[in-house]
């Protein structure tokens, strides 16, 4: 028994040492040239410090009461739930930075549960504690549903604007939050000691691969500077307004205008080497506008990060063959930064969707 007290106090003073390092360290120890955004840092720390309450109140409670039939038992049931769903929703959405989407909806859904558990708590039935579950499976289902929209949503804008996406994909975030809810619920739930002790085990993880994912989440810097140009220039707003309309906005002679400013000012100066490259900051170089330039490329059928990925996958290709040629020695994982890849992963990611095959196959081959 003196050992699980001594695991419950861990896993409780873990995630509040975790909210403390969010909230009041302004640089990033876990990944020094990463800047995260700050909302998320605030909200996961939020989240944090939340599991940490759960974990003295549940423990006050066991010691000065423990009955499970008590109104205490049913205000700190009610407690857990709209405090771990708020922060949770919070969490996950200020991690989707294509736009800022409003934790509003959860709180209204949390006043409605509330109203409900008051409910039960003042006139217990079965009826009203059957409402109960239902309404939390459906609220659950409805929010899951919404981020699954959202994420393609998101990745569709991260494809579109951006060059390089390493550390900007969201799937293992959402892993390790949905991780993170799972456990609460199974906690919840659990009544067998040696069950306990495994979920606070999975709970320390669990915050060590949030935090490690919340730091390594750069701020994607257009989010806050465009929607700051489109809410001071109406011109501009309107631009983005009309890009959304699926009619056609620019004609073949501008089609041809834009593709021949690409090759002049992206592919003849290389700037697709460029990390960390934007729509936005191609338009720019190019002298078009972003919204224009976006059409191109739909019109082509491709995304902007496929339109990078293939001419720096060609670069990569013409270094290759100027190396053979010459007879020097071929290192992929050198050849990949010269052509603009900070991550060899992401490049053989990209090399595979391109071609077919892995590098490692691909130059055996070429080598033959």
């Amino acid at each position: 028994m003196i050992l699980f007290f001594i695991l419950y106090g861990v896993s409780g003073v873990v995630p509040l040492i975790a909210a403390l390092y969010l909230l009041l360290r302004r640089g990033n120890a876990i990944a020094p040239g990463v800047t995260p955004p700050v909302r998320l840092r605030r909200w996961t720390a939020s989240f944090f410090a939340v599991a940490t309450l759960g974990h003295v109140w549940w423990l006050l409670f066991y010691i000065y009461s423990g009955d499970l039939q008590s109104v205490a038992y049913l205000v700190i049931v009610m407690l857990d739930c709209v405090l771990m769903f708020t922060t949770f929703a919070g969490t996950l959405l200020a991690m989707l930075q294509d736009r800022r989407r409003s934790v509003r909806p959860a709180l209204m859904a949390m006043i409605l549960f509330v109203v409900l558990w008051g409910a039960y708590i003042a006139y217990p039935s079965k009826l009203i504690e059957q409402i109960v579950s239902v309404y939390l499976l459906l609220l659950g289902l409805a929010f899951t549903g919404y981020m699954v929209v959202s994420i393609r949503q998101y990745g569709r804008w991260l494809n579109d604007n951006y060059a390089d996406l390493e550390n900007k994909k969201v799937w293992l975030f959402q892993a390790v939050a949905l991780g993170s809810m799972l456990l609460f619920v199974l906690y919840a739930l659990a009544t067998d000691i040696v069950f306990i002790w495994l979920l606070h085990i999975i709970a320390l993880v669990l915050v060590g691969l949030l935090l490690w994912r919340v730091e390594t989440l750069p701020q994607l810097e257009s989010t806050s500077t465009e929607a700051t140009r489109t809410a001071s220039d109406p011109e501009l707003a309107t631009q983005e307004t009309e890009s959304s309309n699926p009619s056609p906005l620019i004609s073949n002679i501008d089609l041809v205008q834009i593709e021949q400013l690409l090759k002049e000012h992206c592919v003849g100066t290389q700037l697709y080497l460029k990390h960390d490259l934007t729509v936005q900051q191609l338009a720019q170089a190019i002298g078009t506008n972003r919204f224009y330039l976006s059409q191109y490329f739909s019109r082509q059928g491709i995304t902007y990060n496929t339109y990078i990925n293939n001419l720096r996958i060609d670069h990569f290709f013409a270094r290759y063959e100027e190396l053979a040629a010459a007879g020097q020695p071929i290192v992929a994982q050198q050849l990949a930064r010269e052509s603009g890849y900070r991550s060899y992963s992401t490049f053989g990611l990209a090399f595979k969707q391109r071609t077919g095959q892995t590098v490692t196959t691909w130059m055996r081959q070429a080598e033959q």
